[in-house]
């Protein structure tokens, strides 16, 4: 069989399987809990995500490496079973979980049989109500965060990012990160006070969404989520930015963050649009955005890459719009003595975008592409339940899982274009260079 007919099946599938979707899910409140559950037609296995508000931007005036840091001392062992035990009976079952720290969220993600349901809900409970957080991890953890950002330090790719989100965004915005030698410092300075103090704070039930899929019964998972979680308190909403719209910039703006002996520099070009996934407009700039700088069919990918052969790697997206508003941006990377080229290259698509807008065609492919890929995500259920907590995320009830490709295919030429015009300038876009950067510029 061809990988083009292995594709079709798939899309094929996930078309079948996505029909009403809505109707396959059941969603309650558990214990302050909001459980959304699945059925898909996988046997014997389930998947677990899960998300609430404890990342990255809960830190405030306080310690910018302690929500990082109590996340990564969830696996290290709780009150009840050292953190061996624990991977030890993950193990004889053929378990799986873990968690991550994002700006806003800590994420949970798990996989187990069936039968083993109860155990793996009961070991996320206990991990995410009584961690050791014993003195001895919290010490491996800071030595393993610093690491981490130590290697940051010297990305280019990470620099970029973080030079574009704090040249977008605001002070006190939820997307703005923290520097990484603010980090590093950070890291280096908690204690495993700070890290006690934040669980205790921001952890709990409170906007906490856990989304299982598979071959899962309703009543069963009410159930085992109930005497896991029975009892427990606490949490935070996530925040919010202080405006809905993003403050206009005054004037193109540049950034350099040179590092030395980098084969490319990584190059981003943006703004911030204010947008949520969810307002007027959004899913609109996305469409358009999508034919810019979407894969290899995308303007930047055909003209800056194929044409002009200046980069491999070039694209354009919207981001970090699902609890606030987000940016566009396009990002690409450059060798050195490419780099004025690959920018005018750049700038001249963005610009042309912008003021010509898509075409008909145009459209109708990225209708097509965005779709499609939407479906083909839901043809594994780790796909499904990904899906389903974005959209619970986004704001979104469960009828959302089936509009999403109404809302698409309604879209028209005019509100894309319309939302390219009105939500982007390309004159007062942010430039961010990180690398290798040539001195005579």
């Amino acid at each position: 069989m061809t990988r083009i007919n292995v594709l079709i099946g798939l899309l094929f599938a996930a078309m079948s399987a996505s029909a009403d979707m809505a109707e396959h899910a059941q969603r309650s409140l558990v214990d302050g809990i909001d459980l959304i559950t699945y059925v898909t037609g996988v046997k014997d296995v389930v998947i677990i995500v899960g998300a609430l508000p404890a990342g990255d931007a809960f830190s405030g005036a306080g310690n910018a490496a302690v929500p990082t840091l109590t996340g990564m001392m969830l696996d290290r062992g709780t009150r009840s079973l050292d953190q061996f035990a624990i991977a030890q009976q993950l193990e004889n079952v053929g378990a799986e979980i873990s968690f991550g720290v994002g700006m806003q969220s800590l994420e949970i993600r798990a996989k187990c049989l069936k039968k083993d349901l109860p155990l793996v809900i009961g070991i996320i409970a206990s991990e995410l109500r009584t961690p050791a957080l014993s003195a001895a991890e919290f010490a491996k953890a800071k030595q393993q965060f610093i690491g981490m950002l130590d290697s940051s330090l010297q990305s280019t790719e990470a620099r970029s990012h973080e030079a574009f989100a704090r040249a977008v965004f605001p002070p006190a915005h939820p997307n703005r990160p923290h520097t990484l030698e603010e980090l590093l410092a950070a890291a280096k300075a908690a204690t495993l006070d700070d890290v006690k103090a934040f669980h205790a704070k921001y952890y709990g039930p409170a906007h906490f969404t856990l989304v299982l899929a598979g071959d899962v019964s309703s009543v069963k998972a009410a159930d085992e989520v109930a005497k896991a979680f029975s009892g427990w308190s606490g949490g935070r909403d996530y925040l919010a930015a202080a405006g809905t719209a993003a403050e206009p910039a005054a004037g193109a703006r540049d950034f350099k963050v040179p590092l030395e002996d980098k084969t490319s520099v990584s190059v981003i070009i943006g703004q911030a649009t204010g947008l949520r996934y969810k307002d007027a407009d959004a899913l609109a700039l996305r469409v358009g955005t999508a034919a810019l700088g979407r894969g290899f069919t995308g303007r930047l990918m055909s003209t800056v890459r194929d044409k002009e052969g200046l980069t491999y790697d070039i694209g354009a997206g919207v981001t970090e719009d699902t609890l606030t508003g987000g940016a566009w941006e396009l990002t690409a990377s450059f060798a050195p003595k490419l780099l004025d080229k690959g920018i005018e290259s750049s700038r001249r698509e963005v610009q042309t975008w912008w003021k010509d807008g898509v075409t008909e065609r145009e459209l109708s492919l990225r209708k097509q592409g965005m779709i499609g890929g939407y479906l083909v995500g839901l043809s594994t259920t780790t796909g499904v339940a990904s899906t389903v907590l974005t959209a619970i995320q986004r704001g979104y009830d469960l009828t959302w899982l089936d509009g999403y490709t109404k809302a698409v295919n309604a879209l028209t030429l005019s509100e894309v274009n319309g939302a390219i015009k009105t939500h982007l300038n390309p004159a007062t876009m942010v430039l961010v260079e990180a690398g290798s950067i040539p001195a005579a510029r």
